[in-house]
C-alpha cells in the first residue's frame, strides 16, 4: 500500500485549514491548525508516509516553506490555480 499523503494548506493569519488525503484520493482528514512553526512541524511530523505539501503563494509562503524546511517530504507553492504534483492535469 502507498503511504504517500498530499497536504493542501489554506493559511491565514491566525489558522491553518489543512485538508489530507492518501494516494487513491480520499479525504483522510481536515484539520484546523494554529499559524505557527511549531504546531505545523507537530501536525506534519505526526504523519507517516511520503508528504506532498501544496499551499498558495501569498505573503506567508516564504515564512512557510522556511519553517517546513527541516521536514521530510516535499514542499510545493502553487499559485493556487494548480498543484504541480505528480502526474496533475491542467484542464
Amino acid at each position: 500500500m502507498n503511504s504517500t499523503k498530499y497536504i493542501g494548506m489554506d493559511v491565514h493569519q491566525a489558522t491553518i485549514s489543512v485538508a489530507v488525503g492518501d494516494s487513491t484520493g480520499k479525504l483522510i482528514m481536515e484539520p484546523v491548525i494554529e499559524t505557527k512553526a511549531a504546531t505545523i512541524l507537530e501536525f506534519l511530523g505526526g504523519l507517516r508516509g511520503s508528504l506532498w505539501v501544496t499551499f498558495e503563494e501569498g505573503t506567508s509562503a516564504v515564512w512557510l516553506k522556511q519553517a517546513m524546511s527541516a521536514l521530510r517530504g516535499t514542499a510545493i507553492l502553487s499559485s493556487g490555480r494548480y498543484a504541480e504534483l505528480p502526474q496533475a492535469t491542467k484542464s
